[in-house]
């Protein structure tokens, strides 16, 4: 459970989850006794590290978004490195701490294990343009419901789609395509390789999400990011932006889905200049080595201590 933003009858439990959580981290740092410490933000870092802190472990905050969260910055004032996604960071972090890293990326996606040709005769496609609908984890209402209303669109511009839409909305999304009887669509709740998928398609719709990001630079196509509203600090909304203020990818708000889907959609697709522009500055901000740095600095904070 993290910490509520909203003012609520919750705050009354979070002293004593929080005295809870200090002493298992403390139990476990004595435990363990490790010669560092990494953590990645969110509530579940942040009384490891604390109680790390407090011992005189030296500690390293990776913080994945654009805008830091709150463990982070509380964090920060005693850890000993601070590595970063983004640029810009020094008004969150001090920045005699910074190191621009980028994320962790999956080796498979790092190394494109497939060639386009190959991932689509794996996954059962045809040759045509290609479209990866990816509505994170747990799937996006919004964006299942704007993806449904402009498939015919889609499909009578040749258009075939890959489209994970989440377990939860999978069974009413197979019924209204079994209506339709859409013949180019994949309807997927999840996606196990997602280095397949990402070599299949030509253009990507996707949350903004700190990893999704960072594996999408690497893979260097024409995205359209959808930020998700309902996350703390609206961080993907500002993980997008900076994208865009990069000329790297476009954006729609969940608000717009349903007026601009098709039009966003289509006029990629349309456009092979606007493809490989997108493509090209997307990889440009690609940082496909943040695991063996990240993993260099926690060495040097050992050799240090």
């Amino acid at each position: 459970m993290g910490i509520p933003r909203a003012l609520t009858w919750k705050h009354l439990l979070l002293p004593g989850k929080l005295w809870k959580s200090l002493s298992r981290a403390r139990t476990l740092i004595r435990q363990e006794r490790p010669d560092a410490v990494l953590g990645f933000g969110g509530y579940a870092s942040g009384p490891v590290l604390f109680a790390a802190q407090n011992k005189g472990i030296p500690t390293l905050v990776q913080e994945q978004n654009a805008y830091a969260g709150l463990t982070n910055k509380l964090l920060a004032k005693r850890a000993r490195r601070i590595c970063v996604a983004y640029s810009g960071m020094e008004r969150f972090f001090p920045q005699e701490k910074l190191l621009v890293t980028g994320n962790p990326v999956r080796r498979e996606i790092v190394e494109g294990s497939y060639d386009q040709a190959a991932a689509r005769q794996l996954m059962g496609l045809s040759e045509r343009p290609t479209l990866l609908v990816l509505g994170g984890s747990l799937g996006a209402k919004a964006l299942n419901e704007a993806v449904l209303a402009h498939l015919p669109r889609l499909e009578a511009a040749g258009i075939q789609v890959i489209w994970q839409c989440g377990a939860l909305y999978e069974e009413r999304l197979r019924a209204a395509l079994a209506q339709e009887a859409f013949a180019h669509v994949q309807l997927r709740p999840f996606i196990a390789d997602m280095a397949q998928a990402y070599a299949a398609a030509d253009v990507i719709v996707s949350r903004a999400g700190a990893l999704s990001v960072s594996e999408l630079c690497v893979v260097g196509k024409a995205v359209v990011f959808v930020p998700s509203p309902n996350v703390a600090e609206d961080h993907q909304t500002k993980n997008a932006a900076a994208l865009l203020k990069a000329h790297a990818a476009r954006a729609l708000a969940d608000a717009e889905l349903m007026e601009r889907f098709g039009d966003t959609v289509l006029d990629l697709f349309q456009d092979e200049a606007a493809r490989q522009q997108l493509g090209e500055a997307i990889r440009g901000l690609a940082l496909p080595k943040a695991t063996e740095t990240i993993v260099n600095e926690i060495e040097q904070l050992i050799d240090a201590d």
